[in-house]
């Protein structure tokens, strides 16, 4: 027997539970299918013992204060009606861009970082400003924007490579689907999310936004089914009826939004459309917790060890020669009774799916050593014994979020109208072009109001 509904999203992410709440707050009858037992997707958390783990999140980026109005954070919760409050956000203290010649710090407070760049390239402050000026005037989020390789824009204003180097280092790898450079929309939303409105951290970690998301999309009347797969995308003369989930079960629609990837989403059609490349970034993370805690300004530090950037696949397991180092307890609170360090490394995904199981978890030593040798080398007065580490790999996000390549900001083919070419099934998410936590559910808000709410009226 079918089942019918006004709208069907694939995926428990957290573009498919913002669409999901989006649609049901104006009574449309909508359920989420999940394939596996948890939501979050790419920002989700597991356990292990008495040990509760983030996986994904570092920080939320687009930090605001109580009160601010008209930027990404305060308009999503105002179209989820989320009060500010429920967020409990935690203020970083600052990060630290790290390159072997210079370093460059800054925090939520965009005037350190200018002033960080008055004093390392005095020469370039002008162009730096009139770079914010451009950026500040810019409309990055118009679906119809034409594509512009950032680096290309950005040399116009900024004439030093080091310094263009160490600006773009965080927002790659917090966000490009493009080895090493983005579209310039996407440089903008990055830019803007960590240098202009900087990071925080829910207290209690994802969990809280993700427990806030499910609370909200329930007491609607949402359906979210776990550990259900999507078999099939049903589609006739080009528009779309329903799906067939691996069960046999048919669900009826018109309308699915699908947050599991463009490629994902073009692999469950009969008659796959426009078949979109699959992303090549993909990382490993090592997760320490120690007796002590790490005492350091820092929150998070962008480590980079030669004068160019490298943000490619790397041509072994993974490249030593940059890695993001995350210290969760160096917010301006710490809701940790651990010290944590979380090291990420650039990943050549391919290498570690040929791995066979024995030096599968070889590997992950060594990464988790090198993890540890680098964490000692930023944190020289830091000497906790490790009480706990894991280490996920390409192998282990392919397995828990279906990424094709585990790659995590999807492919850089993105479909900013989040169209498939097949009417009534669209995408939100990743390959939307939006990310991270705040980018991710606008996403899903901007796509369910488009295709669900204002197509449907």
């Amino acid at each position: 027997m079918s089942k019918k509904y006004d709208a069907i999203i694939i995926g428990a992410g957290m573009s498919g539970l913002a669409a999901g709440i989006r649609l049901a707050m104006f009574d449309k009858k909508v359920c989420i299918l999940e394939k596996h037992s948890i939501s979050g997707g790419l920002n989700s958390y597991y356990q292990r013992g008495k040990h509760q783990l983030d996986v994904g999140l570092h920080a939320m980026t687009n930090f605001i204060e109580k009160g601010e109005r008209g930027k990404p954070l305060s308009k999503l919760l105002k179209q989820l009606r989320i009060p500010y409050d429920q967020l409990e956000l935690i203020p970083q203290k600052q990060s630290q861009i790290w390159f072997p010649e210079t370093k460059l710090h800054f925090n939520n407070d965009f005037e350190l970082l200018r002033s960080e760049v008055t004093e390392n390239f005095p020469n370039q402050i002008d162009g730096f400003n009139k770079l914010v000026e451009e950026i500040n005037a810019y409309n990055e989020v118009a679906l119809d924007n034409p594509f512009y390789l950032a680096k290309e824009v950005v040399r116009k204003f900024i004439t030093d490579e080091n310094l263009l180097e160490m600006l773009f280092a965080p927002l790659l790898i917090y966000g490009s689907a493009w080895e090493n450079d983005m579209d310039f929309s996407q440089f903008v939303i990055m830019f803007k999310s960590i240098y202009l409105e900087g990071f925080s951290r829910p207290r209690g970690g994802v969990r809280t936004i993700i427990d806030l998301l499910l609370e909200k999309f329930e007491k609607l009347g949402g359906e979210l089914h776990f550990k259900t797969q999507v078999a099939e995308v049903l589609s006739h003369n080009g528009e779309t009826s329903g799906l067939i989930t691996t069960d046999g079960q048919l669900w009826e629609t018109s309308q699915i939004i699908s947050s599991i990837g463009l490629p994902e989403t073009q692999s469950l059609l009969e008659s796959p459309k426009n078949e979109s490349r699959i992303g090549k970034m993909s990382f490993t993370e090592s997760i320490a917790l120690f007796d002590s805690i790490p005492k350091s300004d820092n929150t998070i530090i962008f480590y980079n060890n030669t004068p160019k950037y490298a943000y490619r696949c790397p041509d072994e397991l993974i490249d030593k020669q940059s890695a993001v180092v995350c210290l969760p307890n160096n917010f301006k609170e710490n809701d940790n009774q651990n010290g944590i360090i979380r090291v990420t490394h650039i990943a050549n995904s391919q290498k570690w799916f040929a791995l066979e199981r024995k030096q599968y978890k070889e590997q992950k030593k060594l990464v988790l050593d090198e993890a540890l040798q680098l964490s000692k080398k930023l944190l020289p007065g830091f000497s906790g014994e490790v009480i706990f580490n894991d280490v996920f790999s390409p192998t282990t996000i392919k397995r828990y979020t279906g990424h094709l390549g585990g790659c995590v900001y999807g492919s850089p083919d993105k479909a900013r109208d989040g169209r498939t070419g097949i009417k009534g099934l669209n995408i939100c998410g990743t390959d939307q072009g939006f990310l991270g936590i705040v980018g991710a559910m606008l996403s899903g808000i901007s796509i369910a109001n488009l295709y669900g709410l204002m197509e449907s009226t």
